[in-house]
């Protein structure tokens, strides 16, 4: 087994004749958008938008899936140079409908009877949310031409400075007694049982980023600098502001989680600090023991038994998941392995024109190795539920994104942790801990990190020191005295790919949000048993349209309150507990 993906259900190469035909008939859809939006004056109203509408969804259905083929062929080798260069192609392809697509949104939001229309009709009744929020966003649209500009210089503006820092951070060598490795491969040294590899890997990583971090500071600086002067043009208070809008989320849900996360922060310095003890520190955990297993389990998984484990830990909570994790080893739907030009970390890539995902990983066969599966393929299953919504409603919110991954992580975890005993059960414990403690301390470091850059950059450019100062000053205070201060990790800025999206920011809150809101669905699961499944499934085909709030309402929860945030984290805290009393 290879464990590389198949991409053969989209295309099966650049010269594939489907491809290039598909190529062929994206220019001619885009053309037809184009004549379509040019021709909306003098034609009745709801005809009018049904016409666009059924145009953007053919031009979507076509689009959709060369880019994904290509952005797929470009994640697994970042040196694939046809892919960049079709790449390149499709972004100035998929830029070139900015301006009729501002004046499309200016169209929908001018008609007073929208939702009168929306009544009437069921093709649009289908799009009722979409159109809603169409009209609802307007206010924050520029002249058609602007937008056009905007688009057209992202290409060579964002994007150009996002896919620097994927090819830099994929294909720099880092230098390990005497070797050459990739990053993620150095990274996942940190799973190692033995703490000189995991010191000696640590400092390797850090002398890695030296060899980058100044082009990579370029990126970060440019990046921010467009998504400030973006913001500020459509009349967003802030990028945290234009993030919350367009993720469909009120800021009152972020300031209520936030606000209960800061309250139970000690908390998880305690558990550092007892991990700390357990492994022999007095000053706080150093940064490389972060992720140091509390013991050995005794096993390392290969592919085929992480598919036959996930599969029986999934199939008492849903056969349907169960047989899409098959379907999903059994069809070549995951790249498992690191190598090099192959980007770091772990996606999944939801296909629904294929009724598919494509998930890579970097997995070396730890259990966390797993875990991450798991978590890519609760992305796969999100997927699932809304692969039968209309074409132009198959996009979730940032937020809702991360709440079918983590979930599944909850069944794994929780799964493996209720099987084992003694000293097992305890380092499975600390291992569910361990990564509960990097969505709440590690993603609140990325959060004032970020908001920091942000304000940062409306006056200054930040070179490679300060931006390395910043990302020590949010660590310290994300994670307390449960980190040793003089071991901490100032090239963070520099690996995590979420800093370097243009049309995406702070995506890290996310994550929080979905651990959080799956642990609280995960509670009412065991509550309600089996009857929740129907609940689970309708909740996730609702996130593509539906706002946060009103997803969260499905389960009876009020996401502006605290309240829902501290139960969550108090069942953390209870694991904490358990875990501060073990003896060693």
């Amino acid at each position: 087994m290879n464990g590389e993906w198949s991409l053969d259900v989209l295309y099966e190469s650049f010269e594939d004749e489907k491809y290039q035909s598909d190529l062929k008939k994206a220019r001619e859809l885009v053309a037809e958008f184009q004549q379509t939006a040019a021709g909306l004056a003098g034609k009745e109203t709801a005809a009018a938008i049904r016409e666009l509408l059924q145009t953007e969804e053919n031009m979507m259905r076509v689009l959709a899936d060369l880019i994904i083929y290509t952005s797929l062929r470009q994640s697994a080798n970042t040196a694939d140079v046809p892919a960049a260069n079709y790449m390149d192609q499709l972004q100035m392809l998929a830029s070139s409908t900015s301006k009729e697509e501002a004046a499309c949104k200016k169209f929908i939001a001018s008609v007073d009877n929208l939702e009168e229309l929306i009544e009437q009709d069921g093709f649009l009744k289908e799009y009722e949310y979409l159109l809603l929020e169409t009209k609802k966003e307007s206010r924050y649209l520029l002249g058609d031409d602007v937008e056009d500009v905007i688009a057209k210089l992202d290409i060579s503006g964002g994007m150009a400075w996002s896919n620097l820092q994927s090819y830099l951070t994929s294909s720099v060598e880092v230098d390990l007694n005497g070797e050459k490795i990739t990053l993620s491969e150095v990274r996942n040294l940190a799973y190692s049982p033995d703490v000189k590899v995991r010191r000696e890997a640590y400092e390797a990583e850090l002398l890695a980023y030296e060899k980058i971090k100044d082009a990579v500071c370029f990126s970060l600086n440019s990046i921010k600098c467009q998504v400030n002067t973006v913001a500020e043009l459509r009349g967003y208070d802030s990028p945290l502001d234009m993030t919350l809008k367009q993720a469909k989320m009120k800021r009152e849900t972020l300031d209520a989680m936030l606000s209960a996360m800061k309250e139970y922060l000690p908390k998880f310095h305690a558990y550092l600090r007892k991990k700390a003890e357990l492994l022999g520190y007095e000053n706080g955990l150093p940064w490389y023991e972060l992720f140091a297993p509390m013991g050995d389990l005794g096993r390392k998984f290969t592919a085929k038994e992480a598919r036959e484990y996930l599969i029986s830990h999934f199939a008492p909570f849903s056969q349907e998941l169960s047989d899409m994790i098959n379907q999903a080893f059994e069809e070549k739907w995951i790249d498992f392995y690191p190598r090099k030009g192959k980007v770091g970390g772990a996606f999944c890539c939801n296909m629904p024109n294929q009724k598919q995902s494509r998930i890579l990983t970097n997995f070396d066969g730890a259990l966390g190795d797993v875990v991450t599966l798991a978590h890519e393929l609760g992305h796969a299953f999100h997927g699932k539920q809304i692969e039968n919504h209309r074409p132009l409603n198959t996009d979730y919110s940032m937020p809702v994104a991360e709440t079918a991954s983590t979930f599944n992580e909850n069944v794994v975890m929780n799964a493996a942790i209720d099987e084992a005993e003694g000293k097992e059960k305890m380092i499975l414990l600390e291992s569910q801990l361990q990564d509960t403690t990097q969505i709440i301390c590690d993603i609140y470091s990325r959060y004032l990190f970020e908001t920091a850059v942000f304000e940062k950059r409306k006056n200054s450019f930040m070179f490679a020191d300060e931006l390395k100062e910043l990302m020590l000053d949010a660590q310290k205070e994300a994670y307390g005295d449960g980190l040793d201060h003089s071991v901490l990790h100032p090239y963070m800025w520099v690996c995590k790919g979420h800093y370097y999206d243009s049309g995406l920011s702070f995506y890290n809150f996310p994550y929080a949000f979905g651990g959080l809101f799956a642990g609280g669905l995960y509670a009412q699961y065991l509550e309600e048993g089996p009857s929740f499944v129907d609940k689970y499934k309708a909740l996730l085909k609702a996130t593509t349209v539906s706002s946060v709030e009103d997803v969260a309402a499905m389960a009876g929860i009020d996401l502006t309150k605290e309240d829902f945030w501290k139960k969550s984290l108090s069942l953390i805290s209870a694991r904490i507990d358990t875990f501060l009393a073990y003896k060693g």
